[in-house]
C-alpha cells in the first residue's frame, strides 16, 4: 500500500497588494479615526457602519463577465439547492454601500440624512508601491437635500478635519469645482449629445494635471509626442472647438470673482453652464461667511479628476507642501481627499432623483503625509515592565502592575523565562518600554523597588562619559509605597 503524500505546510507570505500592520501603525491610525470622528460628530453627523459585503448589483459598478467574474472587485457567487445565486462583492468604497442603506431604510432616516463611515476598502486592482487592495476610508455625506449649504459644509468640515489632525494653514488647501460648469462648456463647444465625443474631452480633460495647458490643447485637437516620443491622436477637434475647455481649466483669478466671471465667458449662453457658476458662487458666499478665506478653500476650475461620476460640486483637499520621491526629486505631496455631489446614485434603487454629496479620505495617504511632516511620532512607547527576580512571587508583582494600571500607566509582567535577567531587559527594549521595575527579595525585605529610566539609559550609554553616567543615575531606589509616583515622574520627564 503506497504512502499516503505527505501534505506540503503552507508558506507564511502576505496575499499580493495586502500587507500586515504591526501595534504602531494600527494605534496611529485608530486615533487619527477617533480625531476625524470627533470632527464630523461635531457637526452633527451620524455614524453608520454597514456590512462589508455587498451584492454586485447593489454596488452597480461591476458586473459578472464571461472572461473575469466582476473584474476590479473581489466578487464570487453563492449558489443555493437549485444552483442559482447572487453575485457578492468586497465593497470597493463606502459611497455606493450608503446609496443601498439609505434606499432600503428611507423611511426611517431623518431628511436630510447626516452620515459619516469609516473602515476598509477592496479593490482588485494592480498593485505597485504604496499602492494596496485594502486601504482605510473616512467618508461623510448628506443625503436628501439639493441645497449648495450642504456642500459649504462638506468643504468647511474637511478644513476642519485637517487642520484638527496637524495638517496646518499654508500645507494645505481645498479646491471646488463644479460638473454643470463643464457640461456648459461642453455645450459651448457644440458636443452637448454627442456622447462619444464627450467622453474623449473628458478623458482628456483629466490629464490637465500631468501635461498642461500645452497638452491638453493638443490632445483636443491633432494629437501630441508624449516624452517617449510616441505619438498619441488627438480627439480631432478644431482650434475653435477646443478654445472653451482651454479657457476652462485656466479660468483661475486672484480673487473668487474674477475666476467666476473667467467661467461665465467660457460657458457663454450655457444654462447649465451658468446654473453650475450661480452653484459656485453660492459656495464661496457660504464659505466667507463661515470665516473660511482663500487661504483655506478656494474655487478652482483646474479640479478635473472624477468629474464624470459626480453631478455637481467636486471638492479635492491638496497638501501643498514638498517632499522628496524615491528618485529623490521635490515634488508636492497632493490629493488626500475628494468628494463632491452625486445625485443619481440612490435613483438606481427608488427610481427618484435624491440629492447627495459627500467627501472622502485617504487615512493611509494622510497618516504618511504627517509621518513626512514629522507631527507623528516616529515610535510608540511600550508598556512599564514589571520585571520577575521570583517566580514564586508573582502575585506581588501582579499587585504593582494592577497599581500602575490602576493609574492609567501602561504596564505588563514580564510572561516568559524569568531565568535570564539579561533577557527580560532586552524584551523590554523590543517592546520600546520606558521603564523597567525591579524588585528582588533584598528589595522586598527592605519595602523598596529599583525603577529603571530605559530611555535615559540607553541615550547615556550612547555618548556619557564615566564621570556623567555617575552624575546622572538611570536607575532609582524608592519605597515600595511610592512606586507610582515615581514611574509617573519618570514618564512626564520623557515626553
Amino acid at each position: 500500500m503506497a504512502k499516503p503524500k505527505k501534505q506540503p505546510r503552507p508558506k507564511a507570505v502576505t496575499p499580493k497588494g495586502f500587507r500586515d500592520y504591526f501595534g504602531q501603525e494600527v494605534t496611529q491610525r485608530t486615533e487619527m479615526l477617533r480625531t476625524i470622528a470627533d470632527v464630523y460628530h461635531r457637526y452633527g453627523f451620524d455614524a453608520l457602519e454597514s456590512s462589508a459585503v455587498e451584492t454586485v448589483e447593489a454596488l452597480g459598478k461591476f458586473l459578472p463577465d464571461v472572461d473575469r467574474p466582476n473584474e476590479g472587485v473581489f466578487a464570487w457567487q453563492e449558489f443555493d439547492e437549485g444552483g442559482n445565486g447572487d453575485w457578492m462583492a468586497l465593497r470597493y468604497d463606502l459611497t455606493a454601500p450608503l446609496a443601498r442603506v439609505y434606499a432600503q431604510h428611507r423611511n426611517d432616516l431623518p431628511t436630510p440624512y447626516r452620515r459619516y463611515a469609516m473602515g476598509p476598502v477592496w479593490r482588485n486592482e494592480k498593485p505597485g508601491p504604496g499602492r494596496y487592495r485594502q486601504f482605510y476610508q473616512c467618508d461623510a455625506d448628506t443625503v436628501g437635500t439639493a441645497s449648495m449649504a450642504a456642500d459649504a459644509e462638506i468643504c468647511a468640515m474637511l478644513s476642519d478635519t485637517l487642520e484638527t489632525v496637524g495638517i496646518p494653514r499654508g500645507d494645505y488647501l481645498v479646491r471646488v469645482n463644479n460638473r454643470k460648469v463643464l457640461n456648459g462648456v461642453l455645450e459651448a463647444m457644440g458636443l452637448g449629445t454627442d456622447a462619444a465625443a464627450r467622453d474623449d474631452v473628458l478623458r482628456t480633460i483629466d490629464k490637465f494635471d500631468k501635461v498642461g495647458e500645452q497638452g491638453v490643447r493638443e490632445l483636443l485637437t491633432k494629437g501630441r509626442l508624449d516624452a517617449s516620443g510616441a505619438f498619441i491622436e488627438g480627439v480631432g477637434l478644431s482650434d475653435d472647438q477646443a478654445e472653451p475647455v482651454i479657457a476652462f481649466l485656466t479660468s483661475k483669478a486672484d480673487d473668487t470673482a474674477g475666476t467666476l466671471a473667467n467661467l461665465r465667458s467660457a460657458v457663454g449662453d450655457s444654462k447649465i453652464g451658468a446654473e453650475g457658476i450661480s452653484e459656485l458662487e453660492q459656495i464661496g458666499e457660504l464659505l466667507a461667511a463661515g470665516g473660511y478665506g482663500a487661504d483655506r478653500i478656494q474655487i478652482d476650475p483646474s479640479v478635473v479628476r472624477g468629474l464624470g461620476y459626480y453631478t455637481g460640486p467636486v471638492y479635492e483637499a491638496e497638501l501643498t507642501f514638498e517632499i522628496f520621491d524615491e528618485k529623490g526629486r521635490k515634488r508636492q505631496f497632493g490629493s488626500v481627499s475628494g468628494g463632491g455631489r452625486y445625485d443619481d446614485l440612490v435613483k438606481r434603487f427608488t427610481g427618484q432623483e435624491v440629492p447627495a454629496t459627500g467627501i472622502s479620505i485617504g487615512v493611509d495617504r494622510l497618516l504618511a503625509a504627517l509621518r513626512e511632516k514629522g507631527r507623528i511620532k516616529s515610535h510608540d512607547t511600550g508598556p512599564v515592565v514589571v520585571t520577575v527576580m521570583d517566580r514564586d512571587r508573582m502575585a506581588d508583582y501582579q499587585a504593582m502592575v494592577a497599581e500602575l494600571r490602576n493609574a492609567g500607566i501602561r504596564a505588563e509582567v514580564y510572561l516568559g523565562n524569568p531565568k535570564n535577567f539579561g533577557n527580560q531587559l532586552k524584551y523590554a527594549d523590543k517592546r520600546n518600554s520606558p521603564v523597567a521595575v525591579i524588585e528582588g527579595g533584598d528589595e522586598k525585605d527592605r519595602g523598596v523597588v529599583q525603577i529603571k529610566d530605559l530611555i535615559l539609559g540607553a541615550k547615556i550609554a550612547e555618548s556619557a562619559t564615566l564621570e556623567e553616567w555617575k552624575e546622572r543615575p538611570s536607575q532609582f531606589e524608592v519605597p515600595r509605597g511610592d512606586l507610582v509616583a515615581k514611574v509617573r515622574e519618570i514618564l512626564d520627564s520623557q515626553d
